[in-house]
């Protein structure tokens, strides 16, 4: 299945990112399997910025260390769940080959 984690970074000042924590946090109770972590952009301002992020709040997920969905806004309980199980369905191996071909496609133009 591969290591997946789940990112929201957030800020204290902001009302969504406050609203949105408590989504979070029960979601990271229902999916045990999966590492939810928070980064604070006001302590972290630099990861923030290393990670593109550009709004907050923003829900980000890796899969075995690559990044494959970024997203600002609030997400409800039932979007953040189905992206959990998108999460775990996806294949890297599915993934490098799409990217293969998209490269090849541009290639070729």
């Amino acid at each position: 299945m591969g290591k997946m984690v789940l990112l929201d970074v957030w800020a204290s000042w902001c009302a969504p990112c406050r609203a949105f924590s408590p989504v979070f946090e029960a979601a990271a109770e229902r999916h045990p399997d999966i590492v939810f972590g928070k980064i604070n952009t006001e302590e972290e301002p630099e990861l923030a910025l290393q990670l593109g992020v550009r709004s907050i709040p923003t829900v980000m997920a890796f899969k075995e260390g690559l990044l494959v969905f970024s997203r600002p806004g609030f997400l409800p309980p039932m979007v953040l769940d189905s992206l959990v199980e998108e999460l775990r369905a996806l294949d890297l191996n599915d993934v490098g080959r799409e990217l293969e071909e998209a490269r090849g496609a541009e290639a070729a133009r």
